[in-house]
Parts: structure tokens; sequence; C-alpha cells
């Protein structure tokens, strides 16, 4: 046998196949046909058609489908890998050796069949069906095909079309800010307030009638008959001499304190005459304060209708801040001018303390130029108190043998005191009755024996009538008598420094 026709003979080297047609033998077969060669021309532009040889299979060549127009697909988060098809496994075969010497041939296995090497043919595409993906909800790892989406169903995480994503639940509104409460104001009393108090029952205010006046009818027309042939200049300059002396300035606030050797003598009417005489010639603010709780007639001598705070009340209240209006918004205002200061609603309650007294007195002494204390009888505390204190004293004295007696005693032990108090002291001599027994010129002298100024007040219709006081129906002898005592009075407090 020849050299060539051993070579023919002999199988070739490149192919791997054997006669036998095994799974990887890429022989001729029974035949002796290479049907690789076939599958290449037939890929080939058609040129030769397809022998129809029996076993081979048949190919078709299907043209891509021009895209159809169709819903945004949502972006994946990782890389889809479709499925590959044998036209493609065929192109990635690029790098064996085709032809008809066939070598060069892999036979790796792709999804089950031969792997054929080839030139990729461009615009030609071999369709093969492509395998679902189930659609996988939640996060896509990158390195997984089988964890990513297939093409059409939505990405992970993103809202289902179908379904639109309900809004997210908006946080419950925040309550309005509340206003910030406002600190308490120290101005203002921490307890309750007080109710108000008439000074007298209605039922009383009735049956007390029409006032007097001081002078009966018969007098003041006598009076009236005598003003026509008598001359005034001597009226007008005594009257122009205590408007003096009563208008006096002053650099602090100065107290005046009135008491009696006891109760029913003419002290609150004294002290609101005081007060009411000094309000009338003075262009400052005047005080009257009561310091007799044991139900006193101050407020209702005063012409108050109703009390409301009292001093035990104010105490606690009063503080080196206040201004004036704030401290007359617990003052009892008077009708005809000036402030009332009660010490009683009109109920029998604790006496005033002498602490209390003090704190209040020293208080309101930087706001009235002239406070006017009604304070309790003698030998109480805060009555001693108030005449060991105040810049001027008053003493009412009784026109009775008993009462000029006591006073005296009381006088007796002013002069005793160390800051000599007999020399700011002036006692006023009251008539309460119309006849008495006593002479009023033996018992002035009497009390002025030991160096005080006596000044007499005469009896008057009006003041022993009771009630609210008016000055316009006062007696002309008492006027004069109040008018002299305020004279007296305000000249002893100013000299005090």
């Amino acid at each position: 046998m020849t050299q060539g026709e051993q070579r023919r003979e002999q199988p070739p080297s490149h192919g791997g196949g054997r006669d036998d047609g095994g799974p990887h033998g890429g022989g001729r077969g029974g035949d002796g046909g290479d049907w690789q060669r076939d599958v290449l021309r037939e890929l080939g532009g058609g040129r030769e058609a397809a022998s129809g040889r029996p076993g081979e299979p048949a190919l078709r060549l299907v043209h891509p489908a021009p895209p159809q127009p169709g819903p945004p697909q949502p972006a994946t988060t990782g890389t889809a890998a479709a499925p590959r098809s044998a036209a493609d496994a065929v192109g990635d075969a690029d790098g064996g050796s085709g032809g008809r010497g066939g070598g060069g041939l892999s036979d790796p296995q792709v999804s089950g069949g031969p792997h054929i090497s080839g030139p990729h043919i461009s615009g030609a595409h071999i369709s093969a069906p492509r395998e679902s993906v189930p659609h996988i909800s939640g996060p896509v790892p990158p390195a997984r095909v089988s964890d990513v989406a297939a093409p059409g169903s939505p990405a992970a995480g993103a809202p289902d079309p179908e379904r639109p994503a309900s809004p997210a639940p908006s946080a419950p509104p925040a309550p309005p800010a509340s206003p910030v409460a406002p600190g308490p104001d120290p101005r203002l009393p921490a307890s309750p307030a007080p109710e108000s108090s008439p000074t007298l029952d209605p039922r009383l205010l009735i049956a007390l009638g029409r006032p007097l006046h001081g002078d009966p009818m018969t007098r003041r027309t006598g009076r009236a008959l005598r003003k026509l042939t008598s001359s005034v200049a001597r009226d007008v300059a005594e009257q122009t001499r205590i408007a003096r002396e009563l208008q006096q300035p002053v650099t602090t606030g100065r107290v005046v304190a009135v008491t009696s050797i006891r109760g029913g003598v003419g002290k609150s009417t004294v002290s609101a005459l005081l007060g009411r005489t000094l309000n009338h010639y003075r262009h400052d603010l005047v005080l009257t304060m009561e310091a007799d709780a044991a139900l006193g007639t101050l407020p209702v001598r005063m012409g108050a209708e109703a009390v409301r705070w009292t001093c035990a009340d104010l105490a606690p209240i009063l503080t080196p801040s206040m201004r004036l209006t704030d401290v007359t918004g617990y003052l009892v205002p008077v009708s005809d001018g000036g402030w009332l200061l009660p010490a009683s609603r009109g109920q029998v309650g604790a006496p005033l303390d002498m602490t209390t007294y003090r704190k209040v007195t020293l208080a309101l002494r930087r706001y009235f130029a002239v406070t006017v204390v009604d304070c309790e009888s003698l030998p109480g505390e805060v009555a001693r108190t108030a005449m060991d204190t105040a810049h001027a004293r008053v003493v009412v004295a009784p026109m009775t043998a008993e009462g000029v007696g006591a006073t005296r005693q009381v006088l007796d032990w002013l002069a005793r005191l160390p800051h000599s108090a007999l020399a700011g002291t002036v006692v006023a001599l009251v008539c309460g009755a119309p006849d008495t027994v006593l002479d009023d010129k033996a018992a002035a002298g009497h009390l002025r024996e030991t160096g005080v100024t006596v000044v007499t007040v005469p009896y008057d219709r009006h003041l022993a009538g009771g009630g609210p006081i008016r000055t316009d129906l006062l007696a002309q002898t008492t006027q004069h008598a109040v008018l002299r005592l305020a004279a007296e009075v305000m000249g002893r407090a100013v000299r005090v420094r």
C-alpha cells in the first residue's frame, strides 16, 4: 500500500470521532458525510441547500421581529443574563478552526447540547425557547442569575404598577404650643380676696332718718343778722392763719395718733374730723387709718358704705416695689376726698397686733403726707406703741370729772417717756351732752398744768346723732374748734425731725 492510500484510509485526527457515532465523535457515520460542514454551509448565506440526509437536524433561519412599543421597563439592580441560543453558541466558538480541514473543533456541553464553533453571522439570529424566570421580590444579589428579575417584571423594591403605592402614614400634627403662664404678680395677694361687707345694715340706714344741723335754726338766723352789721376782717385773718398752719409742707409722711382712756368718748369722731379737715386744706394725700378692730365706728363716720381690705389683710401684701396706684386699690375712697383703711369688716375678730401696725404705718408713710390713726383705747399695746412712735398725738378726754382725772394720769405717763412725748401732744376735751355739770374752763385748766394744749370741742347736734359726718352740717363753733385742733396737731407734727 502506498503512502497516499494510507493517508486516505487514516481517520482524521482532529475530528475526535469514531465510526461508532458516539456522543463526542465527529466521524462520518455510516455514509461518511461531514454534517458540521453542511451546517456551516447552510449558515453561509443559503448558497447550498440542505441535503436532506437522514439523521441531520433541520435548522431554520428566523429573522428577529421588529421591536414593538411597550411600557418602559423598570431598571433592575443587577445585569440580567438572557438564555443563550444556538447561533450565539456558534459565534462564541469563533476561536476554533473551521473549514474542510475539520480541525480545532471543541465539544463543551452547553445547556445539554453540543457547542458548535464557527463564524458569527451578523443579521441572522437563531431563535430558541426562553426559559421563564420566576418573579423575585426583594434585593437581588448581582452574582446569581437565578435571582435576577425577568424582563417585564418590576424591579426589586419598586412599587407594583397595577397596585398604586399607598402614601406613607404621616406623623400626627403636633399640638399647638400652650402659652406660657405668667408668673404670679408680687403686687397681687396670694390669698383669695375678701368679700365686701356693708358698714351698716341697710335697714338701719333707712331708720337713721335725716341728719340734723349742728346749730339750731334760731342760732343760724341770729348769726346771719350779725354779719350784716359787723366786720368780718377778724374772722378772715384767723382763718388765713389756720389755713397756713394746715398747709405746711412736709419732707416725709407724718403720723398723727388719736387715742383715749376708754371707748365711747368720741375718739373715732375726732379722728374722722381731723382726716376730713386735713384733706380739705392740704393739696397732698391724706389717709385715715383705723387701728381699733373692736367694732370701730370710723368707717361709718367717714361715710364709707362698704369695706373690704383691712390692715391685717394689707400687711402681707405691702412691698417696697408697689406704686401708689397699687396701694390705693386696697383702700376705700372717701366721698369728699382722702382715703380710708379700716381695721375690721364690722365683725368681731382678732385685735390688731403691734407688728402688723408697725409694718402698715411704715409702708404707707411713703405714699401719704399725713396719716391719721384711730388707735385703740389706752393702755392697749398698739395704743402705747402708736403714742410712742407718732409725730403728733391727740388724747380725747370726755367732759366729765372721772374722764378728766384719767386723762391727767395719761399725760403724766407721757411726760415720763424718754423722748418727751408730751411736747407733741394735744388734748381734745369733748362735750357729748348739751347740759354738763362740769365747768369746761376748770377742766381745761387742770389738764394744762402738765404743759399740753387743750382744745374744747363743744356739743354738736349733728355729731351727737351718729352716722356719717357731713362737714357742711357742723355747728360754727365746732368747725372753729376742729380747725384749731388740726392746726395745733399739724404744727407739732412738722416740727418733729
